[in-house]
């Protein structure tokens, strides 16, 4: 049972939100009295359709009484006492603290592993497999920085990926996905396993990070572009060092002034995932990281090429549908890890 006074506090904030923002015309005060209304509104609907569902519950309760009413309510009362555990549950999960950088556009990086050429190629078909579920879901997917193998795979990909709810939809794709199957060059036939290392790191805003100029080195540097033989022989690559940690972006896409632009980007979500990363450690330094943890050092799926199935080892979920999955079809696979981290979550905010 979920406790009605915390329901009432949820919707008197709600409701002091809304006639706040009515009354105020401070910019910064109304943007964050708009992300807190349009958090809270989801939240407050749950509630308004679980009380309702309690009101419709008693009444038909009460039927039970009236003659005329008696065989109806009868008829009504299991349907009514069925849809409350669903309810709860719903209004539960609503009630999970939300992760503030769901909504965010997120940095995309994928780079080969173990495995040599193989591994490159396993790297270039892992940013197929993104770019085209992103197309499923309407979402804009824009490289930033891309450096290709010589056997036309990728030794290095970095992309942004900007709509509704990306980061929330793949920030339980961080970590290293293996690959087994025969290679293309193997004359052998031999099944080889190689790995590849996906992160993806919720965009940083200008508020969230402030980095000063004296923390960070500038290089331009000559862009090849992806023109083969047709050089770009204009400095406008840009490669940015940030001094205290060491961390260097690239971007080589673009005019100079688009390249310093994304490299900043790049740098600040990087070192917005590492403050993250070292407030979620402190969270839960005696408990087992959880599934979306991002820890890009643990093995969290395998592609079987030759069985054509996709094992994600953090929930033991096996797919048999690889091609479908490569393909992008990546719903199946998010909805249970989401799924998963939700339970998880519940079981400890109940604990």
């Amino acid at each position: 049972m979920v406790p009605m006074d915390k329901l009432a506090q949820i919707t008197q904030r709600f409701d002091f939100v809304g006639a706040k923002l009515n009354v105020t015309s401070a910019p910064a005060e109304i943007a964050a009295l708009s992300r807190e209304y349009s958090e809270l509104k989801p939240v407050v609907d749950q509630i308004a359709a679980y009380r309702q569902a309690l009101d419709d519950l008693a009444e038909a309760e009460g039927w039970l009484h009236d003659p005329e009413m008696k065989d109806l309510a009868e008829e009504e009362l299991p349907r009514l006492k069925a849809r409350i555990p669903e309810m709860e549950q719903a209004l539960r999960l609503a009630l999970l603290p939300k992760d503030a950088a769901d909504a965010r556009p997120a940095i995309l990086e994928i780079r080969p592993g173990t495995g040599g050429d193989e591994a490159a190629l396993f790297a270039g078909d892992l940013l197929r497999m993104y770019q085209r579920y992103a197309e499923t879901m309407g979402w804009r997917f824009e490289l930033l920085d891309l450096t290709p193998s010589e056997l036309g795979g990728v030794k290095e990909v970095t992309a942004r990926i900007e709509g509704e709810g990306v980061f929330a939809r793949l920030k339980y794709e961080s970590g290293v996905h293996r690959v087994q199957r025969v290679p293309e060059t193997e004359a052998g036939g031999r099944i080889h396993t190689s790995a590849a290392t996906v992160a993806v790191l919720p965009e940083a805003e200008d508020v969230d990070i402030d980095i000063p100029a004296g923390d960070i080195r500038i290089d331009t540097m000559r862009s090849s572009g992806a023109g083969g033989q047709h050089v770009n022989t204009t400095d406008s690559a840009v490669r940015i060092t940030h001094l205290p940690t060491g961390i260097v972006v690239t971007s080589s896409e673009k005019s100079q002034h688009q390249n310093r632009a994304n490299a900043m980007a790049v740098l600040r979500a990087r070192l917005y995932e590492m403050e993250r990363d070292r407030l979620a450690h402190e969270r839960a330094a005696d408990r087992k990281a959880q599934v979306g943890s991002g820890d890009r050092s643990e093995r969290i799926r395998t592609y079987n090429f030759p069985q054509g199935r996709m094992t994600d080892h953090r929930i033991n979920l096996t797919l048999y549908a690889l091609p479908q999955i490569m393909n992008g079809d990546l719903t199946e696979l998010i909805d249970a890890l989401t799924a998963h981290d939700q339970a998880t979550k519940l079981a400890e905010m109940e604990g």
